[in-house]
């Protein structure tokens, strides 16, 4: 007996209806990117492994799949390698390519190596699977898309402002009301390092930080006690755990905590600018807050961050995050090249507009109107009207065979197809259709030209 076929665990396999309702998300998303300036662009699912390896931290970098080398990749390796048993020297030996983490590293990777054919500053918009070898769960899977927006060659701080502003329009016309936009910056991060005598322990700091809302506070205190951050240090670092209050009442906070850092007060310095300039320019269906726990675990960041989450309605992660990112290209070789972009998680947003009941009845519609099969004859005049309903953009089709009309109107219910039509032998005498709507059951005798007015 052949065994049951499946899909690897945190993949999946997606039926015409959620296709249609990705399409729908994706191109609302596109169509802001595009009201917004951006280009697209697109890149190769697979990198070369010193591209992707090492630009994630730690962390990160153990979740990236590796693809074995073609051919016998073992006869290269010596013998040496297999009796020490450590994976970590033996896959270099292996694996030369890696399939993308993310979409940011190979747009570093696309902007240094196709920087004379680039006006800067350049936008771009990109659309595409990412894949990561995390534990698979509601809202976390191995294969998922990213729909990021970047604008590298300009460290102006309005680009931030329009990156929030690009937030809310989508979220704004997905109806996902309620949105909370988060932001922080490295910079006031390193500062509270820094202030608290943990600078040289800056990204086991960031990466435990960013954990607070998911292991709390003594959690978070744990991790750090763990990677070697002093007690001392962590009671300086108490004030942090309760900040409250407006966006001011955060930064007026910080400005006391941070007051002996010059790292730390420009970095606020950059935040109080876009919250400023939001609240003057006004936002439609989001909220702009400053988390000063806010880390975001990824090392290339070094000004803004954002992460973007639901309505609290719904028990669901981050659907979208960002930030700036000074020195990304110049892991490639192409300094001074400021960045700062942000992504939405496209399978997240998915489950978030499926629970809230948010997507439109229209979404899924496909063929509006189904031709009944009688025989030849009568299907090539059902074809010379499907024909002239097609270039009228009515999506049509004629059932395939001329089996018994109750399995083809079964078949048009099935699909949720709202319009049949019989064109048998008193139909092709007349030059008629009788049109049948399936969800009243009412029919009615109909000329081509009638019809074409009737499903428009």
């Amino acid at each position: 007996m052949a065994k049951k076929p499946s899909v690897p665990k945190g993949t999946r396999d997606f039926s015409p209806q959620e296709v249609a309702k990705r399409s729908y998300i994706m191109e609302t998303i596109k169509k802001c990117f595009q009201l917004y300036g951006f280009q697209p662009i697109e890149t190769p699912s697979f990198e070369n492994s010193e591209t992707l390896m090492g630009k994630y931290g730690e962390e990160g970098d153990r979740l990236i799949f590796k693809i074995l080398n073609s051919g016998e990749y073992l006869n290269k390796v010596e013998e040496d390698f297999f009796s020490i048993k450590n994976s970590a020297w033996l896959t270099p030996k292996i694996s030369e390519k890696a399939l993308r983490y993310d979409l940011t590293v190979p747009f570093a990777r696309y902007v240094v190596q196709h920087q004379n054919e680039i006006t800067f500053p350049f936008k771009r918009y990109q659309m595409q699977p990412v894949w990561r070898a995390d534990r698979p769960q509601k809202g976390r899977f191995r294969e998922f898309w990213q729909c990021d927006a970047d604008v590298v060659g300009s460290d102006s701080l309005w680009q931030e402002v329009e990156l929030v502003q690009l937030y809310d329009d989508v979220f704004e016309k997905l109806k996902l009301n309620g949105s909370s936009i988060k932001i922080n910056n490295r910079k006031i991060l390193s500062g509270i390092a820094e202030v608290i005598g943990a600078e040289d322990k800056l990204i086991d700091f960031t990466v435990a930080i960013d954990k607070l809302d998911k292991i709390g506070e003594e959690g978070v205190k744990k991790e750090l006690l763990e990677k070697g951050i002093s007690k001392r240090a962590i009671e300086n670092l108490q004030p942090l755990f309760s900040f409250t209050g407006s966006n001011e009442d955060k930064l007026n906070s910080l400005s006391q905590l941070l007051a002996t850092s010059e790292t730390g007060r420009k970095g606020i310095e950059e935040v109080r600018f876009v919250i400023k300039t939001i609240q003057s320019l006004g936002l439609k269906s989001s909220k702009l807050e400053l988390d000063v726990t806010l880390a975001r675990g990824l090392n290339y960041y070094t000004g803004a961050i954002f992460e973007v989450s639901a309505p609290k309605k719904v028990q669901m992660g981050s659907i979208g995050g960002g930030g700036r990112y000074d020195d990304l290209t110049g892991i490639f070789g192409l300094k001074g090249v400021s960045g700062v972009g942000i992504s939405f998680g496209l399978d997240r947003m998915y489950l978030v507009l499926e629970e809230l009941g948010l997507f439109p009845k229209t979404v899924e519609e496909n063929t509006k109107v189904l031709f009944i099969n009688f025989g030849e004859a009568e299907a090539l005049y059902a074809m010379q009207a499907i024909t002239a309903l097609r270039k009228n953009n009515i999506a049509s089709e004629l059932y395939p065979e001329a089996v018994k009309m109750g399995k083809q109107l079964t078949y048009a219910d099935k699909r949720t197809i709202p319009y049949v039509i019989v064109a048998g032998g008193n139909e092709l005498q007349t030059k008629t259709f009788t049109l049948k709507n399936m969800k009243s059951g009412e029919q009615e005798i109909i000329s081509l030209e009638a019809l074409l007015q009737k499903l428009k």
